[in-house]
């Protein structure tokens, strides 16, 4: 039996700047954290006893024959991809609904290839699990979809993610005082919307405004190091959440979907009630609203939107991880607390 804990994320800024048809000719940056919620996936060996050969359990059971048969899309590649021809069970578990703009899609990508190497009894590079992922959504899959999402989920931590025109990426983590850390992640609400969407389709139309869209995403990727700078000068976290408010009125121009009335509508409550700023985070649509608001003012932004579920989070810095490995006719280690 193996199990891997793949983390979720939070982008603050530079979203939109990690699609390659942007960052091919200008570089693009992005500023972003994993936080302690996870996708959970559990795979073992099939015994040859049952009708089927491959068992899925995921919002839907499946039970197939051949690779080929099997409907979850990240599953069936990834299985081709590693050339598994052997019977498996897998199960998949996460902390928070998938399609809510946290990178779900790409932790279940990055945590199914992680699970699949420790099967094999290999331990697969946190990078190679990024650029692998990234490889198969993108070129396998045919997604729409940018490369901070699979690189974080992997490498976990707040870290500022560059992407170079020649594809490499290199990463800067953030360091903070703890108590500094703390104070940030004390100004972050997360609100659910209710609204799940399909990322690659929202994706999808930034993409195709990427030609017109220049001006804003090269004031987005300005914003990254603006924001790098405010975190680590000193200042005043108000002027970070000032900056994400800025950011949000960028984002939200890119493209028709990015933002919807109800959107709008948590956004401008939560801002007369006292934010500072925020963001929909993820591609656009729907998902999770992201505050950003002093600890003081919280009280009276929850009131002000109290029909909505309120998420808290911090931050994490392992990305993926197995975190049970029972090969095959291995017993499991007793622990005995002495």
């Amino acid at each position: 039996m193996i199990i891997t804990r793949t983390p979720f994320r939070i982008s603050f800024f530079g979203g939109g700047t990690d699609y390659p048809a942007w960052y091919e000719e200008n570089s693009g940056s992005v500023l972003a954290t994993t936080i302690n919620k996870y996708c959970y996936i559990s795979c073992r060996y099939l015994p040859p006893f049952f009708e089927h050969k491959h068992r899925i359990v995921y919002s839907k059971v499946e039970t197939v024959q051949r690779n080929e048969e099997i409907q979850h899309p990240v599953v069936r590649a990834a299985l081709e991809y590693m050339n598994i021809e052997e019977g498996l069970e897998i199960h998949h578990d996460g902390d928070l609904p998938s399609r809510t703009g946290l990178g779900s899609s790409s932790s279940f990508t990055v945590g199914m290839l992680n699970t699949l190497y420790a099967l094999r009894g290999e331990m697969a590079s946190k990078c190679r699990l990024a650029s692998e992922a990234i490889h198969m959504e993108r070129d396998i899959l045919k997604e729409s979809v940018g490369s901070q999402d699979q690189v974080l989920a992997a490498l976990g931590g707040f870290k500022k993610i560059d992407f170079h025109p020649d594809h490499t990426i290199s990463e800067t983590p953030v360091i903070l005082a703890p108590e500094k850390q703390k104070e940030l992640e004390s100004h972050i609400m997360m609100f659910y919307t209710g609204i799940s969407r399909i990322a690659s389709q929202v994706a999808e139309k930034k993409i195709q405004s990427i030609p017109r869209k220049g001006k804003e995403l090269r004031i987005m990727h300005q914003m990254v190091g603006e924001a790098m700078d405010l975190l680590t000068n000193g200042s005043c976290l108000t002027e970070f959440g000032k900056l994400l408010h800025e950011s949000w009125k960028l984002k939200r121009s890119l493209a028709d979907g990015v933002t919807t009335p109800l959107v709008n509508e948590i956004y401008d409550t939560a801002m007369s009630a006292g934010a500072l700023g925020g963001k929909l985070l993820g591609a656009g649509g729907g998902g999770f609203v992201m505050i950003f608001a002093r600890p003081e003012d919280q009280p009276c932004i929850r009131e002000r939107l109290e029909k909505l579920l309120c998420i808290p989070v911090s931050f994490e810095t392992h990305g993926s991880q197995v975190i049970v490995y029972q090969p095959e006719g291995q017993e499991a280690e007793t622990i005995t607390k002495l």
